[in-house]
């Protein structure tokens, strides 16, 4: 049997499904960026139905979930071998349920896994409150500062994330014939954590699954925003300081203010999430630190469409003047 593995990338939007879907058909095994699941074969198998499989599950994408559970089932029937592999999000969850049960953090044993999970995911969240808390404020450097620290902590989560799961991946990925691997953007450095634990010249390869859409589209660039850009230095260098990370930060405070949050489950084939980020990652891709010093006052309250039209507009002066 030939063996390979194929380490995709993509976000969780209904634009990517028939992509993913031409890739899955040429591999043997798909290893599934998701918890294990109880009613996850049952599905498979047509014992239950699709929306009895996703109605308790916390759903962030329902129509790229559901979308996503047709694909998996046209797979399987068609001999595909699926695997739900992610026990950083496992082993969180066992968490929660031992927190539900009355149990704290002094009960978690220091130096296990089960430890190393919760203090990644409590340091992580605690810069994200620390963040909304300062973004509150009229203080655009403590903004700043806080939005670094939430990209440090994230880094350090995805670093224990991506480890585990290339763990529990390496021995599947040896004896699986050739295996397709899920994984949002920011997983990018699974592929080192992989390449470290696979025997030296073991194909892996790393595939972005829009990047001929977005060529398509006319873009030469990435669809990491400027936050991702900086969780994503962290994370290969979680010791260094760089020229950028203010920039990066404050393009990140802007960035957030005009990308579209909610999931677009129409006209899915005009790729409407590609070419948002697209769209909003050439706007703050313009912008100094002084622009966006300017702009977030302007912004900070403003909703998406607001925001949008504050920072056209002020492009379009800065232009003017230029």
């Amino acid at each position: 049997m030939t063996v390979s593995a194929t380490l995709v990338l993509a976000n969780h939007r209904p634009e990517i499904i028939p992509l993913a879907r031409q890739l899955m058909a040429v591999h043997d095994t798909i290893l599934l960026e998701e918890p294990p699941e109880k009613c996850f074969d049952p599905m498979l198998d047509g014992k239950i139905s699709i929306d009895t499989y996703l109605e308790d599950q916390d759903l962030e994408y329902p129509e790229f979930s559901h979308k996503m559970a047709r694909v998996l089932r046209e797979r399987h029937r068609a001999g595909s071998r699926l695997v739900q592999i992610e026990p950083f999000i496992e082993v969180l969850l066992s968490i929660h349920d031992r927190f539900a049960n009355g149990e704290g953090p002094q009960d978690l044993p220091a130096g296990t896994e089960m430890y190393r999970v919760y203090r990644a995911e409590h340091l992580a969240t605690k810069a994200l409150i620390d963040f909304y808390r300062a973004s509150g404020r009229d203080d655009f450097d403590a903004t700043l500062d806080a939005v670094k620290r939430f990209a440090k902590a994230d880094a350090q989560r995805f670093a224990l994330r991506d480890q585990m799961r290339a763990e529990a991946m390496v021995a599947l990925v040896q004896n699986s014939g050739k295996v397709y691997i899920e994984a949002g953007q920011i997983h990018y450095p699974l592929w080192l954590e992989l390449k470290r634990r696979l025997p030296a010249g073991f194909p892996l390869q790393v595939h972005f699954l829009m990047t001929a859409v977005v060529r398509r589209l006319g873009y030469h660039r990435h669809l990491f925003g400027p936050g991702d850009l900086l969780t994503l230095y962290y994370r290969f260098h979680p010791r260094d300081r760089f020229d950028n990370e203010d920039l990066f930060a404050a393009r990140a405070l802007i960035y957030n203010k005009l990308i579209l949050k909610e999931e677009i489950a129409a006209d899915a084939d005009t790729y409407p999430h590609t070419r948002d980020e697209l769209e909003v990652g050439s706007v703050t891709d313009q912008l100094s630190l002084d622009d966006c010093r300017r702009l977030y006052p302007l912004v900070r309250r403003a909703s998406t469409p607001t925001s949008r039209e504050i920072v056209a507009g002020y492009l379009g002066l800065r232009r003017g003047r230029g």
